[in-house]
Parts: structure tokens; sequence; C-alpha cells
């Protein structure tokens, strides 16, 4: 039976069951697991953020339930097509057999929407834990109230990024990725050369490396350039390559405008400041 695609997840048949499910596109042969920069702030906003991502996922998506998981694609995900007004608000877009999408009247309101939907548990599990891993660093470099900006405005732009590449798309896209690119980007900027403890897999090798951020996010971003220029001109579903590229490039060149000098200076001298100097919620 023929299956549809949407961002990484595959529906097949009337019942709009999951037929299969992907890795998140960075998956590669690197996983981080841990890096060795420890964090002064408590994230809140990074626990936040899993926080909603969790409840949307059991509450409004049915868990990968398939009417439910098919329901919020279409009504929180963003469709390209319904954004740049090629496809009319009301429109029912055919996505496969049994699966019909009605095109929202409010499209813009999804881009911040399809950042806090996923495809399947894999997807949810794999943007989480790479938020974790690089997230609560950032939180830490900026404060709080900054970070939660820096978040939103980074998955904004990186779902703009996907939409230029792909402007009259009907297909829905989902997921944090966009953001946490971003979250990446920043990442890179500000600690190049801490550690990363690494899960390398390659065929029959199997080992947990230490490698210097710089390596792995370079690597990573390296695969969503190719995957995204092999993408081009290909339409349909699948892994949203550019929205990741674009989350990327938007963490590296909006990091400075928002890092707190002070609080990335004492992180890299080993410096511990009291909770006043780190001013924990503080003026923005």
């Amino acid at each position: 039976m023929p299956t549809w695609r949407v961002g990484a997840v595959a529906f097949r048949g009337r019942e709009g069951r999951v037929a299969s499910t992907e890795w998140p596109a960075y998956r590669g042969a690197m996983f981080p697991l841990r890096d060795e920069n420890p964090t002064e702030l408590v994230p809140f906003v990074t626990f936040l953020i899993i926080l909603v991502n969790v409840v949307a996922w059991l509450v409004v998506q049915g868990a990968g339930a398939g009417q439910p998981l098919l329901d919020s694609l279409c009504r929180y995900g963003s469709i390209p097509g319904a954004i740049t007004g090629t496809i009319p608000a009301g429109s029912s877009v055919q996505l496969g057999p049994g699966a019909i999408c009605r095109v929202p009247g409010t499209g813009a309101v999804t881009i911040l929407t399809s950042m806090f939907m996923h495809g399947s548990w894999m997807h949810l599990i794999g943007n989480m834990w790479f938020l974790w891993v690089f997230g609560n660093n950032i939180e830490d470099s900026m404060g709080h109230f900054r970070y939660l900006v820096f978040y939103l405005l980074t998955g904004v732009l990186a779902a703009a990024a996907h939409i230029l590449s792909d402007p009259g798309s009907a297909i829905p896209t989902v997921g944090a990725s966009g953001a946490i690119s971003g979250v990446m980007g920043a990442y890179m900027v500000l600690y190049p050369k801490v550690r990363v403890q690494t899960l390398i897999i390659l065929i029959l090798y199997i080992r947990v490396i230490p490698l210097p951020a710089w390596v792995l996010l370079a690597y990573w971003f390296f695969l969503q350039l190719v995957g995204g220029s092999a993408a081009l001109g290909r339409g349909g579903a699948g892994v949203a390559f550019w929205a990741h590229v674009g989350g990327f490039a938007a963490g590296v060149v909006l990091i400075k405008l928002f890092e707190k000098r002070r609080l990335v200076g004492a992180k890299r001298s080993g410096q511990v400041l009291t909770r006043d100097e780190m001013g924990r919620w503080g003026p923005w």
C-alpha cells in the first residue's frame, strides 16, 4: 500500500497508521551523549521547552496514534503553500490514500505551533536529547529570557528558510529541530573547543570518543548542506534540511547579539559567579 511522508514519519492507507519512522537527519554516524561544559544557571527555559514538546506529543498528538497525529500535523504543522498564499485557505490537500489536510486560514501562526509538534517518538526523543545536550549551556550564556526569545526567533528563521526552499509545498512541516539548529550554531561559536562525548558508529566500529564541539557540529552542518542540495527541485515530503541550515546560520549570526559577555567570559575562565552577578532572570 502506498505511503506518504510528513517530516520523519510515514503513514499507510486508510487508517493512517505509522508504517515507519526515521531518526532525525542529524543522526549520521555521530551522536552526542554529553558535553564537558558545566552549567551555573538552572536551565528553567530548556526544561520548559522540553516539557511543552512532550505534553504536546502526548495530549495534542495522541502519542502518535493515527488520527490524532494526522489531525495535529494538518492543523498545527507549517504548510509553506498556505503561508505564501499559493494554496488558498480552506483548500483540501490530498497527502495520500485516506490522508487529507484542510489548509488552515491562519497559516502564519503555524510557524510557531509547528515548532512543538513531532512526527514520531524517535523524532521527539532525538530533538529533545540534542536540545538538552546543547541548550542548557546556551541558556547559561544569555540568561533565561534572552534564551527563550533566541530559541523562538531562530525557529522562525529556520521555518522561513524551509519555506523559501519550497514555497508552494502542501506538505506540513513539524519539529523543533529548526530552533535546536539555532542553539547548535550558537554553541559552535561560543564553545567550539569544549569536548563532547560522542558515540561513533561506523559499520562494526562502535566507540565513545570525546570530540571538540566544532568537529561534531561542523560534521552535522555538512550533512544538512548535502541533504538540502540533493533535495532541491525534488519537492515532496522528507526531512526539512534547509530549515536546519537556516536555523544553524541564524544561531551563528545572532548569538553575539544575545550573549551576555560576562556570563560567557566567566564560564570560559572557570570563574564562579554569585547569583546576583549572574542576574538569574535579570533585565534584558
